[in-house]
């Protein structure tokens, strides 16, 4: 005969709920905890950009013909556009507000206008194109890496109240 046995320390389910409790009764610690899980998934995404160079998935994002990483070179950067916002004791949310972070999460196809080609400069020489297609380079959402992260500072946070 086989099967699984299961042993439950109701002693620790009975602290957790506690804590939990506490920290639905108390908004300062709700909002607290909500604006560092904030300041983290904020830091998460920055540091994706700058070093990870992968989606949330663990995809790697593909290299631009320049061979570099375009979207810290110049202008308005994606990563400076990063910012979260807590929501009270209630939620909170982050992502990038540049105008053309979409064009970075979700990829785009860009046609010219009014011209019959595009016309820009790659590595130093004039290139013209009918159409020029970026690809999808995800940096906002929670890698598993992240939740594993975000996880431990929500236990850390829980375990300080009961200090």
């Amino acid at each position: 005969m086989s099967g699984v046995g299961l042993s439950i320390d109701i002693a620790d389910l009975l602290r957790a709920e506690m804590h939990v409790s506490r920290l639905a009764l108390e908004s300062g610690d709700a909002a607290k905890l909500l604006e560092e899980l904030g300041e983290l998934g904020e830091s998460q995404t920055r540091r994706r950009i700058e070093s990870e160079k992968t989606a949330p998935d663990g995809t790697a994002w593909p290299p631009n013909k320049e061979g570099h990483s375009i979207l810290l070179e110049s202008g308005r950067h994606l990563r400076d556009s990063v910012a979260f916002v807590a929501h009270g004791g209630e939620e909170v949310e982050w992502g990038e507000s540049w105008e053309f972070a979409h064009v970075h999460q979700y990829g785009a196809t860009i046609v010219p206008k009014t011209a019959q080609r595009l016309a820009f400069t790659l590595n130093g020489k004039k290139v013209f194109a009918k159409k020029v297609t970026i690809p999808a380079r995800p940096s906002v959402g929670v890698s598993a890496a992240n939740a594993e992260e975000i996880t431990e500072h929500v236990s850390d946070f829980l375990g300080r109240l009961a200090a």
